[in-house]
Formats: structure tokens, C-alpha cells, sequence
């Protein structure tokens, strides 16, 4: 086990609080905190002393990652760690597929930094409110036409053909004639029908995102519940603190809701145009203390450990990085021992043994789903 010193990202959507009270800092801090980076991506790599994680695992990939990993992965830690903390709606998003992210990269596109996919797991440690893939269209048809606003029938229109009119109304939104978008925003806040316009256009008045929002389920998470957004899965989170774990890139997709660049073409061609009945997604619990949520994807596994007084032990093959959250948390992996503070995490490379946590906290133990 090595300790890790970790990055964190101040976006302007973050918490002042939520992730110095994990780390029992003093609140409110100067400046907003969104995101720790938990991990080897090279815009930001955790550190073991003075040195990149990312650095540490190309020098010794085979000890520290696995064979299994690299001949998978190359020479890298396949998955990034999070702790996520908004204070102000993120941006209306999506991810592409491998594939897709492979072709536009080579291809030179700019909305592409890497060739890699992004699927995310977000477990809450508050409660979280988020916007995860399409509601029923019949249901976001009936919202905006209570609206009253005639204006917006031909996507109401759209909706009412199901899931085969999601695009049609997905994209005449947000590509609305720009110089109309604040009254339609307005207009539609006017109406009180649907307050979570009234909570969105506080932050975005001028953007249509606002209405795209109303046709994607409206989660809150309690804490330990997830949501899971696969390959074109539009989505954007709210407010509140989870981890958060995803394959290691940074492709995102954005449609709304930011100031950052907007590709509705590029958008519409990886979104996935269908239902999502259930946003949820279910955790496991193989043993006593321990619950996990498997993925589709073999970039990454996330388990969460509660020892409560007792010694839990994890057998996960592969690197594995360890977050305490709620309470210190003590971990050995047969190598070395560390005492994990709040707020903070430790890198275990493959060639060491099963896990063993121990401590008044709880864990969260990334690891990859071979």
C-alpha cells in the first residue's frame, strides 16, 4: 500500500464545504471544490510522494498493474476515482462508445482528448439529485404541454410518437433560434408547471437545456444508492457529494446547461434515443460489510466496505486504490499498512495480496472488473 496525494478541481459549480468537511478542513473554503481526481490520469495524476501515479505505472507495469491489465489496457490504471461535490447543476452530457471515441480521435475531432470511452457509477454520500436518460416520452409530452406554450408543439408532437420521436425533439430544442431561447425559457418558468425549470433557468436563462432537462428522469439518490451512465446516456448531475467512478478519460459531450462548448451535432450522434425505466441501479452484497455495483464494462468494479469494528477482507486481483470516506480507515495488503484519513486514499499494486479493512470509517475500493 502507498498513499496518495490527490487533486482537486475547482469548477465553478463546486461545493465550498462538502469536500473539506470529508477531509476536516476548515469550511467555507476560498474558492469552489468540485472534484477530487482519485487515480493515474495524466491531467492530473494522484502522487505517491513526489512522483505521478501514472509515472510510477509505466515504469513497472507488469508488478503494479498485471499482465492481465496491460495486455487489456497498456501500460495505464484503466479507471478514474472522484469525489464529486456540486453545488450547482453540471452541464447536460454524454459519453461516446469505444469505438466511437476511437474513430473521432484519430480523426482529429476537437470535442476528442483521448480515444477512450467514458462510462460512469455514481454512488451518493449525501442525498443527490440528478437528471439520468430519458423518461417516458407520453409523460415528458404531457410537461410540456402544460406549459401552454404553442410554441413548443412540434416537440410535443414529436414525444407523442415515443421513444422514435425522442431525437426529433432532443434536437429541435437545442438548436431553437438563439435570439428566442431567454423568452422561451422564461415563458416556460412563467407557467409553474414544471419547478425544475423554475430551478434550472436560475443558473441558465437563456438555454434551452432547461426543456431538454424536463425529458430525462429527475433522480435523488439517498446515500449508498447509484445510477449508472453507460455510452450515450444523457445526463447531468444536480447537487450533492458522491463518489464517482468512470473509465480513465475526459470525452465529454455537451447539449446545455454550460458555458463550455456545445457540439449539438456531435451530441445527437452518440446519444441513445430510448427509455430508461429505471434509473437506479442495483448494488450486490456478496459478504457482510461489503456491497458492490457491477458494471458492463471491465474498466472498472466498485465496492463499498463498512467494517464496523470488525476486519473485512476484499480479494480483488489487479491495482486497487482505496478511499476513506466517513472515518479513517486502516488497510493492509500483505505488503504494507497505511492508515487511509477522510478524504483521502491509497494505491495497491496487483502484486499484493487480498485487502484487509479495518476502522471506524468506510471505504470505497476501485478496482478493474477482469
Amino acid at each position: 500500500m502507498q498513499a496518495l496525494t490527490s487533486v482537486i478541481r475547482p469548477y465553478a459549480w463546486g461545493s465550498r464545504a462538502a469536500i473539506a468537511e470529508i477531509q476536516g478542513r476548515p469550511t467555507p473554503t476560498a474558492g469552489p471544490e468540485a472534484e477530487l481526481w482519485i487515480g493515474a490520469h495524466p491531467a492530473d495524476p494522484s502522487r505517491v510522494g513526489g512522483t505521478g501515479l501514472d509515472t510510477l505505472l509505466a515504469a513497472e507495469p507488469d508488478r503494479l498493474l498485471g499482465p492481465a491489465v496491460v495486455e487489456r489496457f497498456g501500460a495505464r490504471l484503466p479507471y478514474l476515482m472522484k469525489v464529486l461535490a456540486a453545488d450547482a447543476p453540471l452541464s447536460l452530457q454524454a459519453h461516446p462508445t469505444l469505438e466511437h471515441a476511437n474513430a473521432r480521435f484519430a480523426e482529429g475531432h476537437d470535442g476528442y482528448v483521448d480515444a477512450n470511452h467514458k462510462p460512469e457509477l455514481l454512488v451518493a454520500l449525501t442525498p443527490f439529485d440528478a437528471l439520468c436518460g430519458f423518461a417516458d416520452p407520453a409523460v415528458s409530452a404531457d410537461t410540456l404541454e402544460s406549459l401552454g406554450i404553442a410554441e413548443l408543439a412540434p416537440v410535443v408532437a414529436a414525444l407523442r410518437t415515443g421513444p422514435a420521436g425522442l431525437r426529433e425533439a432532443v434536437r429541435t430544442l437545442l438548436t431553437w433560434p438563439v435570439e428566442e431561447r431567454a423568452g422561451l425559457v422564461k415563458a416556460a418558468v412563467a407557467a409553474g408547471t414544471a419547478p425544475l425549470a423554475g430551478e434550472l433557468a436560475r443558473f441558465y436563462p437563456e438555454d434551452t437545456g432547461v426543456l431538454v432537462a424536463l425529458l430525462l428522469n429527475h433522480v435523488r439518490l439517498e446515500p449508498g444508492q447509484a445510477i449508472w451512465m453507460p455510452a450515450g446516456n444523457l445526463h447531468a448531475y444536480l447537487r450533492g457529494t458522491g463518489v464517482e467512478i468512470m473509465a480513465a478519460s475526459d470525452n465529454v459531450l455537451r447539449g446545455g446547461m454550460t458555458p463550455k462548448q456545445v457540439d449539438v451535432d456531435e451530441l445527437l450522434g452518440v446519444l441513445r434515443f430510448e427509455v430508461l425505466s429505471e434509473p437506479l441501479h442495483p448494488a450486490v452484497e456478496p459478504a457482510e460489510g461489503v456491497r458492490a455495483w457491477p458494471v458492463p464494462v471491465p474498466d472498472f468494479l466498485l465496492h463499498r466496505i463498512t467494517p464496523g469494528g470488525r476486519t473485512v477482507t476484499l480479494d480483488v486481483p489487479g491495482p486497487r486504490v482505496v478511499l476513506a470516506v466517513g472515518g479513517p480507515v486502516r488497510a493492509d495488503d500483505g505488503q504494507a499498512v497505511v492508515e487511509i484519513a477522510p478524504g483521502t486514499a491509497a494505491f495497491s499494486g496487483a502484486d499484493a495480496g487480498p485487502l484487509r479493512l479495518s476502522g471506524a470509517g468506510e471505504a470505497f475500493v476501485a478496482a478493474v472488473g477482469l
